[in-house]
């Protein structure tokens, strides 16, 4: 099952990494710019075509589904240590900026938790038809007689 996926996940990195490095030539920077988001979002995209098409059996959903689970902590370990290398040479704006946005980011849970609880919450809300859907309730009323 691990096998499988494996030529999707190349194709898309390669693709991804070789748009990052003309994205950063365009852009004159001599580095890499996006091009591991841009291989993640192909996967994606990629995945979603093929699996929409019935080209993808079960085995390489697995495979895709394993390297993917695999492929996204390493490539964000990795982005996170050159953030931090980057920061601290970077001086004092970038440290701020990035303490910023951690601050911000754990601020956005509670918010984000509650919009998750209310969308959750709507099908629960809705108006009672005076049908019994329930039928643990029907075989309960049978069992006993009533």
């Amino acid at each position: 099952m691990i096998i499988y996926g494996v030529a999707l996940l190349s194709v898309c990195t390669l693709t991804g990494i070789t748009i990052g490095q003309v994205l950063g030539k365009l852009i004159g920077i001599p580095a890499n710019v996006g091009g591991v988001g841009i291989a993640m979002i192909l996967l994606i995209l990629a995945g979603s075509y093929l699996q929409k098409r019935g080209y993808l059996n079960l085995k390489t959903e697995q495979g895709i589904e394993f390297w993917s689970a695999i492929y996204i902590p390493v490539v964000v370990a990795m982005a996170a240590k050159q953030n931090v290398l980057g920061a601290l040479t970077g001086g004092p704006m970038a440290i701020t900026a990035g303490v910023s946005a951690v601050v911000l980011s754990f601020a956005l849970v509670p918010v984000l938790d509650r919009m998750g609880a209310d969308k959750q919450q709507a099908p629960d809300d809705a108006p009672a038809t005076g049908h019994s859907t329930n039928n643990n309730n029907n075989h309960a009323q049978t069992s006993t007689g009533q």
